[in-house]
């Protein structure tokens, strides 16, 4: 697996090892930078790479930019362009991941969003799974609780506030689970360290909602559609209890890196019968058919590179 060898970076795409900030830059010291997450895969029958709902993407980061303050002449279709300059000129022959990043590009001290400056960069590397055990996820509940959105924007990619996603994180595997969950302020489950959360009970798909500090994600919003158009199932958004992670059927998390995971274990409890579930599995196939470009139905979400 090879390391990148391009990035976009102050207007222009230069080698990788070019791309460089000062120890001072606003955005390293003080976390003000919005960034985006977008997956390519890469079909070998047809010998293409296919970049997954960029559209969406952009214009979520985009939004993300407008939470701090920042004032960008770039729009939707001109950072989709850049992007397929950037891979078009990277070649990858694999899966990737691909990371645009708005920041506070002035140097100096001070806390604020006004008077600043701000960047674009954009990479990509090649990237497989970013959760191994990603059939049978064992998850824990985490003692730190998420973001609200009246201290930092949940729903949008701000780079300070993932800190809480860390913490989150880090202690899970310590403890030696897979991922955590965590809860919002009103004790509700509201995602989890990098991805939303679903469940499953009495063939009904349950959701928490946009409003209870979750991020607005792509995949989510992926799930949602292939649930009522593929599968047929009632889908309902609304706030979920702990508790209700342990009795339910099937339990499973979504993201751009983590794509489809089935957990089939909290705190030490199975769920259902503690292995993946008949739902999560079906939505896990018709996710990989959609990315891939094999669902001719869905093409409308691919770029084709």
């Amino acid at each position: 697996m090879r390391s990148p060898r391009f990035a976009y970076f102050e207007g222009r795409i230069v080698p990788f090892d070019q791309a460089r900030v000062s120890v001072a830059t606003h955005a390293f010291n003080y976390g003000t930078a919005v960034f985006g997450g977008l997956r390519g895969y890469w079909n070998a029958d047809r010998q293409r790479l296919f970049v997954f709902r960029p559209w969406e993407h952009y214009q979520r980061l985009l939004y993300s930019a407008r939470l701090l303050c920042m004032e960008v002449s770039y729009d939707v279709e001109s950072l989709i362009q850049i992007t397929l300059d950037l891979l078009r000129a990277e070649a990858w022959q694999e899966d990737v991941y691909i990371r645009p990043m708005f920041y506070k590009a002035d140097t100096g001290i001070g806390v604020r969003l006004h008077n600043l400056k701000e960047e674009l960069t954009i990479w990509s590397t090649p990237f497989q799974k970013y959760i191994q055990n990603d059939t049978s996820a064992h998850v824990t509940i985490s003692s730190w609780r998420r973001i609200d959105d009246n201290v930092i924007p949940a729903r949008g990619k701000v780079s300070g506030a993932y800190v809480n996603s860390a913490l989150a994180k880090t202690d899970a595997a310590r403890a030696g689970f897979d991922e955590a969950l965590v809860l919002d302020q009103n004790g509700h489950v509201s995602e989890g360290s990098a991805m939303n959360v679903f469940m499953v009970r009495d063939g009904v798909v349950i959701t928490p909602p946009v409003t209870e500090n979750i991020l607005e994600g792509i995949t989510r919003r992926t799930v949602l559609e292939l649930v009522r158009n593929e599968l047929g199932l009632p889908v309902v958004e609304r706030p979920i209890d702990r508790s209700e992670v342990a009795i339910c059927d099937e339990f499973f998390m979504t993201g751009t890196a983590a794509q489809i995971v089935a957990v089939t274990r909290v705190d030490h409890r199975p769920i259902g019968n503690g292995v993946m579930g008949p739902i999560t599995a079906r939505l896990r196939e018709l996710f990989e058919d959609v990315v891939r470009g094999r669902n001719e139905r869905y093409c409308a979400w691919l770029l084709e590179v």
